[in-house]
């Protein structure tokens, strides 16, 4: 991916905006893209939903969603001695929680700190094997008493994200980059990159094109529910990021692997694809040359999973993004794997007049 687009990705993961809590994320995006749509709206759950008008009206109308949400925590308590009590917001294994850098969403900007751990000089004493609750843990900013963490602008309400930084790993040949937030950051500047590819391409054929950045996707696809209702798209995909099976670890299968190219969903436990969708874009990605793995997992859901049953249904299928680490502070997505992605949505989109009048008995 070239410089400019790997500095909206790192712009884009090193904002605070767990679920509930994406304002930050939002406003960064309607900045980005406002100029660049036919009409843009945030709707009444923080869902920012932009529009690129239909080239050609015949074309059926499409979503896309991706969101801008993250796993992160809430303060939750401020103990006598200034260090934080939290509660999480989405899915965590607790064993990637101690020592970890956080950021805090302070009165006052960000504020950093980390999660405390024992000294290695205490373990024993400790039992070794055990492994400790979110809410059994405690955030260290630095301050020595509840005035001084007032002092910062912290209070019990706020928002808090890991704090490691978006960087490059291995060589610039490797293309890879490891931070937090990826999961759905990455489909966040898939949809950018889209918006701006169809925005100074005005002569490509294409039905109406809806953009939505959703919220609460990590909470339980809450703002993906709300779409479908006043969009009525005629199709929909969501771009999100789906763990690899690629690392030898015990539980590994091999069946979806970091830079093979995009993934297309056929099943996770939120949806099993519409085969019109996952047909489109098997053929594109081959007619294109655009390298392509499949997806069953079914540890996984995404927005796609939301959107499909609501208002009268919507044909929906996914386009997932590998990634390593995924929903800890080391995520890690080849950028190369983006720009396929990228590829495929766009291709999809332009060869979607192959769908105009099939239903779900034509496949």
């Amino acid at each position: 991916m070239e410089l400019k687009g790997y500095m909206l990705l790192k712009e884009l993961c090193e904002l605070v905006g767990p679920s509930g809590f994406e304002q930050d994320v939002q406003r960064y995006i309607k900045t980005s893209i406002e100029d660049k749509v036919s009409k843009l709206e945030v709707d009444a759950l923080g869902n920012v939903i932009a529009t690129i008008s239909a080239t050609d009206p015949s074309m059926p109308s499409i979503l896309l969603a991706a969101h801008a949400d993250e796993i992160g925590f809430i303060v939750k308590k401020i103990e006598a001695n200034g260090t934080l009590r939290f509660e999480q917001l989405g899915g965590f294994d607790n064993r990637t929680l101690l020592a970890q850098p956080v950021t805090i969403k302070a009165e006052s900007g960000y504020i950093r700190g980390v999660i405390g751990t024992l000294a290695v000089h205490y373990v024993k004493w400790d039992d070794p094997k055990r492994i400790d609750s979110h809410r059994q843990l405690y955030i260290d900013i630095g301050a020595a008493s509840p005035e001084e963490v007032a002092q910062m602008g912290v209070k019990v309400g706020q928002p808090i994200s890991y704090g490691s930084e978006l960087k490059q790993i291995g060589d610039a040949k490797q293309n890879r980059v490891v931070g937090k937030g990826l999961d759905d950051r990455a489909g966040c500047a898939v949809l950018i990159e889209l918006i701006e590819q169809f925005h100074t391409a005005t002569d490509r054929p294409h039905g109406d094109i809806h953009f939505a950045f959703t919220v609460q996707e990590e909470v339980g696809l809450r703002g993906a529910s709300v779409l479908s209702s006043n969009l009525q798209p005629d199709f929909a995909l969501a771009i999100d990021t789906t763990p690899t099976s690629d690392t030898y670890d015990v539980l590994m299968t091999g069946t979806r692997t970091l830079g093979a190219g995009p993934c297309i969903k056929i099943a996770d436990k939120s949806l099993i694809s519409h085969p019109l969708v996952t047909g489109l874009l098997e053929k594109a990605a081959i007619e294109r040359g655009i390298p392509y793995q499949q997806e069953i997992f079914m540890g996984i859901g995404t927005d796609a999973g939301a959107i499909h049953t609501t208002a009268k249904g919507v044909s929906s299928g996914v386009v997932s993004i590998p990634s390593r680490y995924t929903h800890t502070p080391i995520e890690i997505v080849d950028l190369t794997d983006l720009e396929n992605t990228v590829r495929l949505v766009e291709a999809f989109i332009l060869s979607s007049a192959q769908l105009t009048g099939k239903t779900f008995l034509d496949t």
